[in-house]
Order: C-alpha cells, then structure tokens, then sequence
C-alpha cells in the first residue's frame, strides 16, 4: 500500500517530481533494515519540508548475488523546486545520519539513497549518460562517476528499482529510453525480479 501522496506545488512551476531509492540490508543505531528504510523516509519528509509518496516496502536479494543480506527496498517521489545537486546533497546528509560510510561499490550496506532522476533532467549531458549507461557490469563495479549521472544509469535494469519505482511514478518517462517507469519495469527479464518481493504489511 502506498502510504503517502505526493502533493503538487503548484505556487512553484519550476518544481520537478524527484525520484528516489532507498536500501538497507545492515542495521542502523539499533533500528533493523525495514524500520530503518521507514525512519529515512521520515527524515527527507521533516529536511525536505515536502510530502512524499511512498512506496511499498520491498524484499531483494544483494547485489550482486553473496554480497550479503537481503536488502528492504523502496521508492519515493516528491516535488523538488531546487537544484539536483542541492537534492543529492540532502539525500547524502540523510546517509550520514544512519551511518553510511563509502568503502567499495556494491557493498552491504547501513543506508543507500539513490538519486534515480529529477524530471525529465540528464545529467551532464547525454554524451555521459550514454557512457555511463553503456558499461558492463563488471565495469560499472568497479568505478565510480566523479560527478551526479541522471537519470540514474542503471536503473533500467535493476528490478529492486523498478517495483518500487513502478507503485508511485508508473508514468514517469524516461528521458533517454523513452519508456515509463511501468513498461521498464515490463520489459525485465524475469531472472531481474527473481526474489522480489513486497514485504507483508507489519513484517
């Protein structure tokens, strides 16, 4: 169930609908994954001063495969009137206050916000984009963009995004791609969402 509507801010026409993902799989001052995710969640609302829409929480298998425990996943989206990087600051903050600490890529980890894309922004360019977007895995695990990539350059692919992403900005199109959120999630392979799984209300 989606617990929150986002709210438009019609005094401002220069607001984008922000996305954002977020993971844990490690806990946090006490506080397991799932409340953990819920409690990040509360803290973008309260520092942003923004009403969110929020996803589901979700069961997904670390990435890659044996990277360690199951992560709990969600999604939110929210009018954003400033800048992205003024927004990939806050999120970082939010990381901060959990714990997070930056070691290596793809790691167990205590809080993961991800910037996934802020309107119909690419970020820098779409020259970058495309490099970003087109490493292999192997690749993409092992370095790290000097600068914010938008929309992020993997979410196509990654259905512990996707389902979340898909309950409260369906409709969102890929700038890039040119599809929504629903048809990417549509066109995974099923071995993507292998796993994936809503988290039963009050697990």
């Amino acid at each position: 169930m989606i617990v929150k509507k986002v709210q438009g801010n019609k005094s401002n026409r220069l607001a984008k609908r922000a996305l954002v993902a977020f993971g844990a799989n490690l806990p946090s001052g006490g506080m397991p994954p799932k409340t953990a995710v819920s409690a990040a969640m509360d803290m973008l609302e309260a520092r942003s001063g923004v009403t969110l829409a929020r996803s589901r929480l979700w069961q997904t298998p670390a990435y890659p495969p044996g990277a360690g425990p199951a992560f709990v996943n969600s999604a939110v989206a929210f009018d954003w009137s400033g800048d992205a990087e003024a927004l990939l600051s806050l999120l970082h903050g939010i990381e901060l206050a959990f714990g997070r600490s930056r070691s290596a890529r793809w790691e167990a980890r205590i809080m993961d916000l991800d910037l996934l894309a802020l309107g119909d922004m690419v970020l820098p360019d779409r020259a970058e984009f495309d490099r970003w977007a087109g490493l292999s895995p192997q690749e993409a695990a092992s370095v790290t963009p000097d600068r914010l990539i938008l929309p992020h350059p993997r979410l196509a692919e990654r259905g512990f995004v996707l389902a979340p992403l898909a309950e409260v900005a369906g409709d969102w199109r890929h700038p890039v791609l040119g599809k929504d959120a629903s048809e990417l999630l549509a066109a995974l392979a099923p071995d993507a969402l292998e796993g994936v799984v809503p988290l039963p209300d009050g697990d």
